[in-house]
């Protein structure tokens, strides 16, 4: 059970702020599940339920079971950059539920959208390996550059990303540490 000493400040407002970001950066690769799956509309709805969230609407139990549909849409897809465009939407929407606690895994539920796009960017890419890499450090610095201050500011209040997670677990270390930097 948590102690008071793992609890972090957390406003409303932050968490608005967090969840349009996860929303912005999951819209980015929406496409790709689109594509793949044009008639399951489980991961847009996800993005739109956060948006609305963002824009001033509650935290309700619609927006969670969103982030669970895309979830399951991701489980459902076959493509792999279908399955994590899908991703990206299920922490759009589960960025509402952020918990205020000092865990560093609460960083994965901050840029998991973020780092689930470039994911499904890079598997969804034709380029060469080396234009891969160009292309997720493309996506990975317009992520950076969009985050609003209540991204680094709560980031600041957490540890550092953890290890683990394979590729998407590097883009969400990565990010972590050029937000922090």
């Amino acid at each position: 059970m948590p102690t008071k000493s793992d609890k972090i400040e957390l406003s409303e407002d932050e968490l608005r702020e967090i969840t349009g970001y996860a929303a912005e950066c999951a819209r980015r690769a929406l496409s790709i599940f689109e594509e793949s799956l044009p008639a399951d509309t489980r991961p847009r709805d996800a993005i739109d339920a956060a948006d609305a969230f963002a824009g001033g609407g509650r935290r309700t139990g619609a927006l969670r079971q969103s982030a669970w549909a895309a979830f399951r849409a991701a489980q459902e897809a076959h493509a792999p950059a279908a399955v994590d465009a899908a991703r990206a939407a299920c922490h759009a929407a589960g960025a509402a539920f952020l918990h205020p606690l000092a865990d560093a895994h609460q960083v994965k539920h901050i840029l998991g959208a973020a780092a689930h796009a470039a994911r499904a960017e890079e598997l969804a890419s034709q380029e060469p390996a080396s234009e891969d890499r160009t292309l997720v450090a493309g996506t990975l610095e317009w992520a950076r550059r969009h985050a609003p201050a209540a991204v680094t500011e709560v980031l600041g209040r957490l540890p550092a990303a953890p290890p683990g997670g394979g590729r998407v677990g590097e883009f969400i270390r990565d990010l972590d540490a050029a937000l922090r930097s």
